[in-house]
């Protein structure tokens, strides 16, 4: 006996580990369940799990991998359908589950309204010939509880999963003794069901000293249908290799199971030749001939091998089954193939949701930047339960994690995680037919520009294209607040901007999307406002780039976001690059990322022409399109011509370094999620016990939302400002230092006497 491995929970006896298998790629498969902690020390580093896991064993490289760690019970039952489907008891459809795992001890989602159960512990398909017509294909698994019987059901295809179908009972009985545990199909074809035969079953429930249990009677049961004649099995112990090959052709699935058992303690070379010749030898007009191919590739891998070749063709074939299954394989082989995201991306936009689910869930066994880029991509299109699942599951887990916590350019990814109903409301809209033909344009970009919650940014602020090139713009705002994208000429974006802030002057523009009058045609393209209180919060936009080189910005015109909420198209051609427009850019130059630490000491000058300097340093900041000073500027936040009066010096620049240290009350943002799944956010103006009421938009403060507290699902207070950090960040330190002057001195010297 060796000792492989060590480390597994022991807490609960009955979810210690179970449900040993091998899988038809020859990794040997087994979970734990609810109750264990295990930390397995292998060559590759601890491998942890907490409160359930899949565990996947490679033991020609000892590899352990564990996955699909979520909360469950009683999970006993586990085989493989025709196509390496993973069927299980908790979940029926396992495959959907097979996402790496997120930070230990997180796990995955709890799966709302996937088919789930406890209470079974084996399970097995009908392939043998003689069994009935009716039952072939029939999914057949042993229930312990509530009820003890060995049932019949049929395995059905859905959409994005596998759901089965209760038929009858093969075997019903009244005696609650009989407990079967397991089945399993003997080599010429007859069922055996093995019976615990207990009158007491379960170790809470009852003391383990308990008279009643029975030691000694369990059985097994032999079934075969009336008047069968049982086949004789194929030889496969010490058989030459050709002769075990085609029996990977037969329909029963253990005939198969055993033989690639064999087949792994032969001489990997011999079996490699010999595979490699029986794969171009298939008929390529037999019913089977792509399932074959698929064996052939489980069979690779099995002996530690690969044949890149058919996986690519397999990946895009006209079996949607031989594409999911070959997607899987591709988890394991994608470090060796340079066009391995090439076919991952491939499989994402599959017309089938089985193979984009197995995409999804590959993307992070991958666990690149670049499939975290192709994963994104599922949401493209519709999703079912299962494959939202899959797709929420890789996102969590840890190798997908890493590139997207923290990152601006992924501001989506935490709102779908935070509730998985919402990656529909991200799905780009369906389109014409002339909206068709233009994406098949070969030469198209497509830009994905999302806002960043509660930041005031796109999460791309530069993209670049070629001049006269078709451009497909997928905008999204899972923001509290509505933005548009409007991209205009070259110098024009203060002048639109500020005549956006003055639209808010007029209360009839509280409901436009602010985009100003532009007698000079300075607007090329625009969006429409989307967000929380729109009827999107997604926009495509297809338009043709300019066909002049140059740095053409874009920007939100909701009054005074455009300041902040700004970035660039840089567009070139083949006699003007980017170095080029680089060299001709005259856009502030970043400084430096100010931190207080950098301000130990501040002495803020009295002095007349420190304030005058200051009020340079308050336009070009940018303050004025959000503040009053002095009875001049946008009243968007609060007045400061009075913020001396409660913050001074390095209090005050605390105030403009982070502005989310101290929120005014009337300017905190409360966020309402109702109990129907719709979005609001406003000022809080007031609540009783029934009621509260939100001012949605500063701009039109009569229009008041009441929502009942009964309706409301989840209610919470941004701690994030309004006002983004980073306001500084173009200034130098005397600047700065200026800055302060003029708002000490209320916008002019003469303040400074109070």
């Amino acid at each position: 006996r060796v000792r492989l491995l060590a480390g597994f929970g022991s807490e609960d006896s009955h979810h210690a580990l179970h449900d040993f298998v091998w899988t038809p790629e020859g990794d040997l498969l087994f979970r734990e369940s609810i109750f264990h902690h295990s930390q397995i020390e292998t060559p590759y580093g601890p491998v942890r799990a907490d409160n359930s896991a899949w565990f996947q064993f490679r033991p020609d490289y000892h590899r352990l991998t564990s996955f699909g760690s979520y909360p469950n019970t009683n999970p006993w039952g586990v085989t493989f359908d025709d196509w390496g489907y993973h069927v299980a008891s908790h979940p029926v459809f396992a495959s959907a589950f097979h996402a790496l795992n997120p930070p230990y001890p997180q796990q995955h989602p709890r799966a709302a309204g996937l088919p789930a159960y406890s209470g079974v512990c084996g399970h097995e398909f009908v392939d043998f010939d003689f069994w009935p017509e009716e039952m072939q294909g029939g999914f057949v698994k042993v229930r312990y509880k509530p009820s003890n019987r060995v049932e019949i059901h049929q395995w059905i295809e859905k959409e994005d999963h596998f759901e089965e179908s209760y038929q009858g009972d093969i075997i019903y009985s009244s005696n609650l003794s009989f407990i079967p545990v397991d089945l399993r199909f003997g080599p010429r074809g007859a069922m055996y069901v093995c019976d615990w035969y207990n009158p007491v079953k379960g170790h809470a429930q009852y003391s383990l000293r308990d008279e009643r249990r029975d030691r000694r009677a369990g059985r097994i049961w032999r079934i075969v249908p009336k008047g069968a004649t049982l086949q004789d099995p194929p030889l496969i112990h010490d058989q030459p290799i050709a002769s075990l090959l085609d029996v990977l052709k037969r329909p029963e699935y253990r005939y198969r199971y055993w033989t690639r058992n064999e087949l792994r303690s032969r001489s990997e070379q011999d079996v490699f030749e010999a595979l490699t010749s029986w794969l171009n030898s298939l008929d390529r007009a037999d019913p089977r001939f792509r399932h074959h191919q698929v064996e052939a590739l489980w069979l690779y891998r099995n002996i530690g091998a690969t044949n890149h070749d058919l996986l690519r063709k397999l990946i895009q074939c006209e079996e949607h089954h031989a594409r999911a299954a070959a997607v899987r394989v591709l988890r394991s082989w994608y470090g060796e193939m340079p066009d391995a995201h090439d076919l991952l991306a491939k499989a994402v936009s599959d017309e089938n949701p089985l193979v984009r689910l197995e995409s999804a869930i590959a993307a992070s066994w991958f666990g690149t930047q670049e499939a975290l880029d192709v994963l994104l991509r599922v949401a493209d299109q519709p999703l079912g339960d299962h494959l939202r699942y899959a797709f929420v599951c890789s996102l969590g887990s840890e190798n997908m994690r890493r590139h997207w916590e923290g990152n601006t350019r992924y501001a989506l990814v935490p709102v779908m995680l935070r509730d998985a109903r919402k990656v529909e409301s991200f799905l780009e809209p369906p389109g014409s037919a002339k909206d068709a033909e233009f994406d098949l344009q070969k030469d198209l970009v497509t830009l994905r520009i999302a806002c960043i919650p509660e930041q005031m940014r796109f999460t791309e602020e530069k993209v670049s294209v070629r001049a006269g090139q078709p451009v497909k713009l997928i905008f999204t705002n899972p923001d509290a607040t509505d933005h548009n994208w409007v991209l205009v000429q070259p110098g024009s974006m203060e002048e639109l901007g500020m005549a956006a802030n003055e639209m808010v002057k007029n209360p009839k523009n509280a409901r436009s999307d602010f985009i100003p009058k532009d007698p000079d045609r300075h607007i090329l393209q625009y969006t429409p406002l989307i967000g929380p209180s729109r009827d999107s919060k997604v926009e495509v936009l297809r338009f043709i780039a300019p066909e002049e080189p140059g740095i053409y910005p874009y920007l939100c015109t909701f009054p005074g976001h455009w300041v902040v909420m700004n970035g660039a198209l840089w567009v070139t051609n083949d006699e003007v690059s980017e170095e080029d427009l680089q060299h001709n850019l005259s856009t502030p130059i970043f400084v430096k990322e100010w931190q207080m630490a950098d301000f130990e000491a501040i002495q803020v000058s009295k002095d007349e022409h420190a304030i005058m300097r200051g009020m340079k340093s308050f336009l070009d900041a940018q303050c004025h399109q959000c503040h009053q000073m002095d009875g001049r500027g946008i009243e968007l936040g609060p007045d400061l011509s009075n913020v001396s009066e409660r913050f001074r010096g390095k209090d005050l620049l605390q105030q403009i370094l982070k502005p989310s240290s101290h929120i005014d009350e009337p300017y905190r943002l409360v966020r309402v999620e109702t109990k129907e799944g719709e979005e609001w956010s406003g000022n809080l103006v007031d609540e009783n016990e029934e009621r509260i009421r939100l001012r949605p938009s500063l701009f039109a403060p009569d229009e008041l939302l009441s929502l009942r507290k009964k309706q409301i699902k989840t209610r919470e207070i941004s701690a994030v400002s309004p006002m983004p950090e980073g306001m500084l960040s173009t200034m130098d330190r005397q600047a700065i230092l200026d800055l302060l002057a003029y708002l000490e001195a209320g916008g002019h010297a003469g303040h400074q006497k109070h």
